[in-house]
């Protein structure tokens, strides 16, 4: 393969086309990521967060807004490859922010508390077996993340993948700025 010289780049760089060409394709993919997200988040609790309460796989009892600080609401399974991939994420964030972990639909506390010891994360997680707590929360699929202020209100609603940097982000911000 041929690699394009360094005159022919800059003369690319130079040329108004060019600009405009490649301010209207991010223009373009700005548009469809916003689309997407907007579409993922349809449906999902805004205002006051909706309850949640129960047992963890640890045997506490879990009730958000308890905190009186900002907190993230994850919903996971354990059969879900995209959790899979992003529970250092998780595990991160949980070290310095309250984090709910609910793990729907991943069969009953003694299986999810085997998953959660084999995959050696020590974030216990509240039960939904039956998808009763995610149809609550209006979740269709996971991951879905929730990021909480410390007044109680639904701030952010993360669907897919959620970086370590933007989970941080998000809380700092619904800490630093409440409705």
């Amino acid at each position: 393969m041929r690699l394009p010289r360094l005159s022919s780049l800059l003369a690319a760089l130079r040329n108004p086309k060019n600009w405009r060409k490649w301010a209207f394709e991010a223009f373009i993919l700005f548009a469809i990521v916003t689309a997407v997200t907007l579409w993922q988040n349809r449906g999902l609790p805004e205002g006051i967060a909706p309850p949640l309460a129960g047992l963890r796989t640890d045997g506490s009892t879990v009730k958000v807004g308890a905190d009186k600080t900002a907190s993230l609401v994850v919903f996971w399974a354990i059969w879900c490859p995209v959790c899979k991939a992003e529970e250092s994420n998780i595990i991160s964030v949980a070290r310095d922010w309250p984090v709910y972990s609910v793990a729907m639909q991943s069969g009953n506390a003694a299986e999810i508390k085997k998953h959660l010891q084999s995959r050696n994360i020590d974030l216990p997680a509240l039960v939904d077996d039956d998808g009763a707590i995610a149809a609550t929360w209006r979740v269709r699929g996971v991951p879905t993340h929730f990021i909480i202020d410390p007044a109680g209100n639904v701030r952010f609603r993360v669907v897919g993948y959620a970086t370590t940097l933007g989970l941080r982000a998000r809380l700092w911000w619904a800490e630093r700025f409440p409705l």
